[in-house]
């Protein structure tokens, strides 16, 4: 029995409907090439908060404002093929999305 390999995509981004359109591309690529997918999978959002005081001179009341970057994360599975990863190197990613992929 042979086993197959799976290539593991992780995507990061910051904006919510261009990690979901990545997503959804590279799910439509690998399944008109017909290839085995699981995903995609959401990961928990990290929330990156930032509290800033509003006065810096210190007087008057203490006012603080409260500053958030919220990191989507989405974990996306396929069978490696080099015919599917070619075709994914194509694919215009835009600056909010990070993408790794890794062999397992």
């Amino acid at each position: 029995m042979v086993a197959r390999r799976k290539v593991r995509i992780r995507l990061y981004g910051t904006s919510y409907s261009d990690l979901e359109s990545v997503a959804r591309e590279i799910v439509d690529i690998a399944k008109k090439m017909g290839v085995d997918v699981r995903g995609p999978v959401p990961l928990p959002t990290k929330r990156l908060m930032v509290t800033t005081r509003k006065a810096p001179s210190g007087e008057g009341y203490h006012t603080f404002e409260h500053w958030e970057l919220r990191i989507h994360k989405r974990l996306i599975d396929i069978e490696a093929n080099d015919k599917v990863i070619r075709r994914l190197m194509t694919i215009k990613v835009p600056d909010t999305v990070k993408i790794e992929l890794q062999l397992v």
